[in-house]
């Protein structure tokens, strides 16, 4: 157990509550839904079906407490973005679903605006969309293919438009920006407040949250813990990084780490000369993925990929932080916004997020086997866990309905290969990818590395 949760994320430590775990389970239990984790898929589904049918008996159980893993470390961006590409979920399905995915995507945006709303969870949810810089030709050239890839699947400017220079300068003021991307379709958010006020709100819903509940293995309608076992008609499997640990799921999604460091509060004049007046989220066109945003405290919270793969899927709490990551992290801030160079960083910290064979996101229901899941979220999970958790919702509920049609609705990716093959593959992927970015960087050329690597997993 962590001593001091605390220090887990900026968002932890920056609650306004006592971080007090709920009472752990004390003996056998037999219910209707039990869901094994407390983070965003977890609650999401607790959420809407004690919504939709009070009488259902719903546990949640959770190792540590709500919020715990990537739902209370991320970089707090609800987005509309789906791990898969359109072209992707079109050849696995129709061009007609893949694009109701995208809208599906899209909608939950308010959707979770519409939730935090109304139950009154202050997560300083702002939408301001995201905006991509493009800060080399190359990466422009990048930026134009995309707009243009996503209005040819029906979209128009409202969902995606180019921005020139000035345009993009005058919503990020970065250095080095030729044009960029932008998205209405994202809104930054706390993390952990819509982690923390979520749960709070299943408890008001009457659904039991036992913490401190660490769960060994889940078998066909039971999840077993060391203090009892819970039988249910459905068991929700909601653990994404954390998925390998159980026993039998060792291979079905990948652990991989990304890390973030937040900034002092920095003065107006700071922003006045960078933007975000809106709070818009924003990242680059390189391949090895960054992402930040402007607080609502005014902090830079920015985060991005690089930290290895562990051999075995392990997860330990000493590979929250990697003292290289954390530098590299810096030193774009400050190749960034030079303003911010001295900027004292104040908090750094990371996890893992679950990423599928094929990069595809999925959910679904077993019910001969009473076993449902969702995951794969390949760190854009504050959206799609509200997805999840409304489709599992129908499902459980034997609900036929728009959302229980998308895609990704039972889709079933291949397991990840054995190890060694396992360690081999993904962090070649990873070193691709940075190695991608600096080809561009020499050649001013599109990189054949990163096209290859696209091929390779389907995208």
């Amino acid at each position: 157990m962590t001593a001091d949760y605390r220090e887990l994320s900026l968002w932890f430590d920056t609650l306004d509550e006592e971080i007090t775990p709920r009472p752990a389970l004390t003996g056998d239990l037999d219910v209707d839904v039990a869901i094994v984790g407390a983070g965003y898929t977890g609650l999401w589904t607790a959420y809407y079906l004690a919504k939709a049918d009070p009488t259902l008996r719903i546990v949640v159980l959770e190792r540590e407490i709500a919020g715990f893993g990537a739902s209370g470390r991320n970089g707090g961006w609800c987005s509309a973005l789906f791990p898969a590409s359109i072209a992707k979920v079109a050849r696995s399905s129709t061009r007609e679903r893949a694009v109701a995915q995208q809208r599906a995507m899209n909608a939950t945006v308010d959707e979770v605006g519409r939730v935090v709303a109304e139950e009154g969870i202050d997560c300083d949810f702002a939408k301001g969309g995201t905006v991509v810089l493009a800060r080399t030709p190359v990466q422009l050239a990048r930026a134009r293919d995309l707009v243009a890839d996503e209005h040819a699947w029906g979209f128009d400017d409202t969902d995606a438009r180019l921005l020139d220079a000035a345009e993009a300068r005058a919503m990020v003021g970065a250095t080095d920006v030729l044009g960029g991307t932008y998205t209405p379709h994202c809104a930054v958010i706390h993390p952990a407040k819509l982690a923390r006020g979520l749960a709070a709100a299943v408890d008001r819903l009457g659904v039991t949250i036992h913490e401190h509940t660490p769960v060994t293995a889940i078998e066909d309608g039971a999840a077993i813990t060391p203090h009892g076992r819970v039988r249910a008609d459905v068991v929700v499997r909601a653990t994404e990084g954390y998925t390998p640990e159980l026993a039998g799921f060792h291979r079905d999604l990948a652990p991989v780490y990304s890390l973030m460091v937040a900034t002092e509060p920095l003065p107006e004049s700071f922003w006045a000369e960078v933007g975000l007046a809106r709070r818009e989220s924003f990242s680059d066109m390189r391949h090895l993925i960054i992402y930040g945003q402007r607080t609502a405290d005014d902090r830079l919270a920015f985060g991005g990929r690089g930290a290895p793969y562990h051999f075995g899927s392990r997860v330990r709490p000493e590979f929250d932080r990697d003292d290289k990551v954390f530098a590299e992290l810096r030193r774009v801030i400050a190749e960034l916004f030079p303003a911010a160079a001295d900027a004292r960083i104040t908090h750094s910290w990371g996890g893992p997020l679950g990423v599928a064979r094929d990069w595809y996101a999925s959910c679904g229901l077993d019910r001969a086997r009473g076993l449902a899941w969702a995951g794969g979220y390949v760190g854009d999970g504050v959206g799609t866990a509200n997805l999840a958790g409304r489709t599992l919702a129908d499902l459980i509920r034997d609900e036929y309905t728009e959302l229980t049609r998308l895609p990704w609705v039972r889709h079933r990716s291949p397991r990840w290969e054995p190890e060694p093959f396992r360690w081999i593959g993904t962090n070649v992927g990873l070193r691709v990818m940075a190695g991608a970015d600096a080809e561009e960087r020499r050649t001013g050329k599109e990189s054949r590395l990163a096209h290859a690597f696209g091929r390779f997993l389907g995208h």
